[in-house]
C-alpha cells in the first residue's frame, strides 16, 4: 500500500499510520525518535506517556542533571525502552542541546539553518518515493553526533524532520500536504 488511504473520518492520509490513532497523532521529537532506533514506532508510540512521566517530560535541564542512581532507576521502568545506551544517550543529547542553548542562536534556529529557515516541500505520489534519508539529514546527523548528541543517525533525524515540519513528505493526495505546504 503506497498510496494514500481513505480513512474513517473521510480524509485521506498518507498510508502509514493506516488506522491507528497513536499513529494519526503522531507528533515526536529527537530524544523519542532515538528511542525507537531498532524497534517499531508504534512500541515507542504507544510508551510516549510512560515515556514523558520516566524523563520528567523531556525537560532537558532535568535529563542533563541525571546521576546515575536515576539511570539505574530508568533501566527498571518497565514502561519504557531499557536500554542503557539509549537512556545515556538521551542525558548526553540532553546536555549537548543545553550547549547549543546557551553558546549559539539556540536549536531551532541551528536546525533551520540546514534548510535555510524554509520547510521543504514535497511532492510525492507514492510512499515508494519517499527518502529514508537526505543529503541534508546526513549533514544535520553529522554536525548534532559531532556536539555530543547520540542516536541521530540520517534516518532517525529525516524522521524528526518530517514530524517536525522541516520537510512535508505528506503525500500530495493526503488531506495534510496542502496545509503544511502553505507554511
Amino acid at each position: 500500500m503506497s498510496a494514500a488511504v481513505k480513512h474513517d473520518d473521510g480524509l485521506k492520509r498518507c498510508p502509514w499510520p493506516k488506522q491507528d490513532p497513536v499513529y494519526v497523532a503522531y507528533h515526536e521529537k529527537l530524544i523519542l525518535d532515538g528511542f525507537q532506533a531498532g524497534l517499531s514506532w508504534i512500541t515507542i508510540l504507544r510508551k510516549r506517556d510512560n515515556f514523558r512521566n520516566a524523563f520528567d517530560g523531556f525537560d532537558p535541564e532535568k535529563i542533563a542533571r541525571y546521576p546515575k542512581r536515576k539511570v539505574e532507576s530508568l533501566m527498571k521502568d518497565a514502561g519504557i525502552v531499557r536500554n542503557r545506551q539509549k537512556i545515556e544517550g538521551a542525558v548526553l543529547s540532553a546536555r549537548a542541546y543545553l550547549d547549543i542553548m546557551e553558546h549559539g542562536a539556540g536549536f531551532s534556529d541551528f536546525l533551520w539553518d540546514f534548510l535555510d529557515g524554509k520547510p521543504k516541500q514535497n511532492f510525492f505520489r507514492s510512499t515508494k518515493l519517499v527518502p529514508a534519508e537526505t543529503e541534508i539529514s546526513r549533514k544535520m546527523s553529522k554536525e548534532l553526533v559531532a556536539r555530543g548528541f547520540k542516536f541521530v543517525g540520517p534516518t532517525i533525524v529525516y524522521a524528526f524532520m518530517q514530524a517536525v515540519g522541516m520537510v512535508n513528505d505528506h503525500l500530495v493526495k493526503c488531506y495534510c500536504h496542502p496545509d503544511h505546504a502553505a507554511k
